[in-house]
């Protein structure tokens, strides 16, 4: 017999990154792409939404995270460490930030590259997934 594949209904949930703290947002957003905040979660099954996050370059960190950290890369060549400090990559590839944070946090498996192919990050409040109609997720800060 044939095992026929179920249709997951995917939800569209939209995000506005202003003032939001990395770690907090990155940590909803996992979730949301891994599908455990549907009754029905199951690890082995790939159930979860697609994310948009507008305004990517409003992104807050606490402490002194902004003049400490530091995102490095190999290049595969010796002497290829490159290394970018965090307002270097907010002022040049603000999409990464939150990108990189959400992928450390997604469990690392064969899903973990189909399900970052569902979060489409925007610099800026437009985004060309209107059609979609994306439903507004809440993400909570703590008080500052």
């Amino acid at each position: 017999m044939k095992k026929e594949k179920q249709k997951i209904n995917r939800k569209w949930y939209i995000v506005d990154a202003t003032d939001k703290i990395l770690g907090r947002l990155a940590s909803q957003i996992a979730m949301v792409l891994m599908g455990k905040h549907k009754p029905d979660y199951d690890p082995a099954k790939d159930s979860g939404g697609f994310v948009i996050v507008t305004n990517c370059e409003e992104i807050k960190v606490t402490g002194r995270k902004r003049e400490q950290k530091e995102y490095t890369h190999y290049t595969g060549f010796m002497g290829g460490l490159r290394k970018m400090s965090f307002e270097e990559m907010l002022e040049k590839k603000p999409r990464d930030i939150i990108k990189i944070a959400v992928w450390g946090m997604l469990p690392k498996n064969k899903t973990r590259r189909k399900r970052i192919l569902r979060l489409k990050i925007y610099k800026g409040p437009e985004h060309s997934h209107k059609g979609q109609k994306p439903v507004e997720l809440k993400v909570y800060n703590r008080n500052l």
